[in-house]
């Protein structure tokens, strides 16, 4: 299994980056991808999720209305839109695959990783 992430970058207030995960060696639409994102000492948290076989995403109430996640199944591609980037989205972000809760609506039992992407917004 490998998730193998791209797109991150610096940037300035205001501005957007895309970030992409491709994913490989597992079925995906059986599995939920969704975004993470770790600040220096902090856990990782969540950002964004979608399940493989398609429905409505979650998103973290902080970037609700600026990060937009997608999918494009055939390619088993995961992306994550991020407009209106503010300096607090500055993190290295992930990917991760794992199985969609449909009682929480969330992406959980997180078995996958990716390697990271750094995010500076300044």
């Amino acid at each position: 299994v490998q998730l193998v992430e791209s797109g991150g970058g610096s940037v300035q207030a205001g501005g957007s980056l895309r970030l992409s995960c491709v994913g490989s060696g597992f079925t995906y639409s059986r599995f939920c991808m969704g975004w993470y994102r770790q600040y220096p000492g902090k856990h990782r948290e969540g950002v964004a999720a979608i399940y493989g076989g398609g429905g409505r995403p979650w998103y973290d109430n902080s970037v609700k209305g600026r990060f937009t996640i997608s999918q494009d199944s055939a390619s088993n591609t995961v992306y994550l839109q991020m407009n209106g980037l503010q300096a607090e989205d500055s993190a290295i972000y992930y990917c991760a695959a794992g199985i969609w809760d449909r009682d929480r609506w969330s992406c959980n039992d997180l078995r996958y990783w990716g390697q990271g992407t750094q995010v500076t917004v300044s």
